[in-house]
């Protein structure tokens, strides 16, 4: 037991200190265009591949075993037993409809817990393979983590069906060893601490690696709940539930003091500084200021300059939010405020909204960082759960997916349904040491980095065939969502087997499509030049050859910065 206890240890450290790495957000059925629910999820880690993952539905033999493993390192953590019956899971949807998100804000380091064997991976699939409705999904999460322990830091999750969206978040209760009478050595606080809310309807929210609960509704018996009343969790009225210790942990570790009815999650358990309001927060607060009013009152927070006046954790719109609306706030480098980073001399001379990492860095004994957007470079996938209740499951759950940098994917519609994926999604195809020359995460990457060398030459023509993919797509799900359902209700077999073709069609269409534009940035930006175009092709002169390119050179903001740092060696 106690090798058991050195190895998760070593597991643990081995995963380092999170990044600031994903960002979610999440829309209710009311603040919707068509009365979906929506959440977003960028997956960035510099060692995630992107793919679709696929669970089919199982049913599981008395005694059968589920093996948790740690999803920084992919080494085994322990079991937990399964149930009779799990569900079919495409990504991170599941066939009920029932979606899943996460981001890390990690807060007290002391609270981790080595030994825990469900981490944040693990609950997110788990409970997608057990959940028909988001709270039930909360209650197999947090039923987990009493039972086997939670073996990550802090972690915020977005969790939707077809009706609801909530949010939770929750914490490690460290590790307290005791032995018992059999000479093993426990855990005495295993489990976790955690608050779940529901975001109202007609409201919007997000996170992005920070704590966002502060105070809550404590204990009412109606629209507030603990785990000990889980028989109210499915009473509509119930829009809050929390582990029934929150505050007594909290008191005990001596990181509250005060009235129950004062109590801030996040202040106790990951108090907000500088960073979590400008590399985190800043990143919810663009979405928020792009469709609410009044977010100006927020700058000095999510700038770091006031870290007293927090945004709330849900808001209300000035207009209904669009699946379009989903995939543009997916590709935000803060347009439209100073901090733009295509405005900054970091962008270089071709206009890049982005940075190399490390996030954080120094200079001549001073510490920096670099603004840290929801675009960026090491995005391994990215997705929007779709959810609609006015159609049956098979057809009205799809996940928008896309692979790498969200700025230059292409959001693709796969039906929480099909029986299959798509080889040029499939997990295997290829992982992060090895290409695969028809794996979309190999194919948009290869076109990507084209665009991290020219950005501003290049992106006009990148968006131009993105929008063209994706607003195809979502005229093509109209119709295919009618002709589903017009066969569902004759033969529900043959119109999953109809989704599932369409979906592998999208998909491999999706990946042929960018390879041909791949193709063509490369004869079109070859050696910096740009080549003339004329009625849709490349302009030869009279006897066949190349029209001469164009040689744009360098923005006078470049030249500028030269003749600064060289004075007169280049003049002639």
């Amino acid at each position: 037991m106690k090798r058991l206890q050195y190895l998760l240890l070593l597991v643990w450290l081995a995963a380092g200190i999170p990044s600031m790495a994903c960002t979610n957000f999440l829309i209710t059925k009311g603040a919707s265009v068509d009365g979906s629910t929506f959440i977003s999820y960028c997956a960035d880690s510099h060692i995630r591949y992107g793919e679709l993952y696929y669970t089919p539905a199982a049913d599981w033999p008395a005694g059968s075993m589920r093996v948790c493993y740690d999803r920084g390192t992919n080494a085994p953590r322990g079991s937990v037993p399964q149930p009779p019956h799990t569900y079919q899971v495409v990504g991170y949807l599941n066939e009920n409809q029932v979606g899943l998100g996460e981001t890390t804000f990690g807060g007290r380091e002391e609270l981790m817990d080595p030994t825990g064997i469900v981490d944040y991976g693990s609950l997110m699939f788990i409970a997608l393979e057990r959940s028909k409705t988001a709270r039930e999904a909360i209650q197999v999460m947090a039923e987990l983590v009493e039972a086997y322990g939670y073996g990550s830091d802090g972690e915020s999750f977005s969790i939707s069906d077809p009706n609801e969206v909530w949010y939770m978040e929750i914490m490690p209760k460290g590790y307290t060893p005791v032995t018992t009478k059999t000479g093993d050595t426990i855990n005495a606080d295993r489990g976790a601490v955690w608050v779940a809310i529901r975001i109202p309807d007609g409201y919007i929210s997000g996170h992005a690696n920070a704590a966002r609960i502060t105070t809550f509704p404590l204990r009412n018996g109606k629209t507030s709940i603990t785990d000990k009343d889980w028989k109210k969790l499915y009473n509509p009225q119930v829009e809050v539930i929390y582990k029934h210790d929150v505050i007594d942990f909290a008191r005990r570790k001596g990181y509250f003091s005060g009235k129950d009815k004062d109590f801030d999650f996040s202040a106790a358990y990951a108090p907000v500084d500088f960073s979590a309001a400008r590399i985190c927060d800043l990143r919810v607060w663009t979405m928020f200021n792009k469709v609410c009013d009044g977010m100006d009152e927020y700058w000095d927070y999510v700038t770091g300059k006031d870290l007293s006046h927090r945004m709330p954790l849900y808001v209300k719109p000035n207009r209904k939010i669009s699946l379009s609306d989903m995939m543009a706030f997916q590709r935000d480098h803060f347009q439209g405020t100073e901090l733009d980073k295509t405005m900054d001399p970091g962008a270089g001379p071709f206009g890049s909204p982005y940075r190399c990492n490390p996030l954080y860095w120094n200079y001549d004994g001073k510490p920096y960082f670099n603004e840290r957007s929801i675009e960026v470079f090491q995005t391994g996938f990215s997705f929007i759960a779709q959810c609609r209740s006015w159609l049956p499951n098979p057809i009205g759950g799809i996940i928008w997916f896309g692979v790498d940098d969200t700025n230059s994917t292409v959001y693709t519609p796969f039906y929480c349904s099909i029986t299959e994926v798509p080889i040029e999604y499939r997990v295997g195809n290829g992982d992060m040491l090895t290409y695969s020359d028809n794996a979309a995460f190999w194919v948009f990457n290869r076109l990507a980095h084209f665009k991290y060398l020219y950005y501003n030459r290049v992106i006009d023509d990148i968006q131009a065939k993105q929008k063209e993919l994706e607003d195809g797509y979502q005229g093509l799900v109209s119709q295919i969502d009618a002709q589903a359902l017009e066969l569902y209700a004759k033969d529900p077999e043959q119109a999953i087997h109809q989704l599932t073709n369409f979906c592998s069609q999208a998909g491999a269409n999706t990946v042929a499509r960018w390879k041909e534009l791949d193709n063509y940035l490369l004869v079109k930006y070859l050696d910096s030049n740009i080549k003339q175009e004329e009625n849709g092709k490349f302009k030869r002169n009279g006897y066949g050859y190349p029209a001469k390119p164009q040689q744009p050179g360098y923005p006078d903001s470049w030249k500028k910065a030269v003749i600064e740092a060289t004075g007169n060696r280049f003049e002639r």
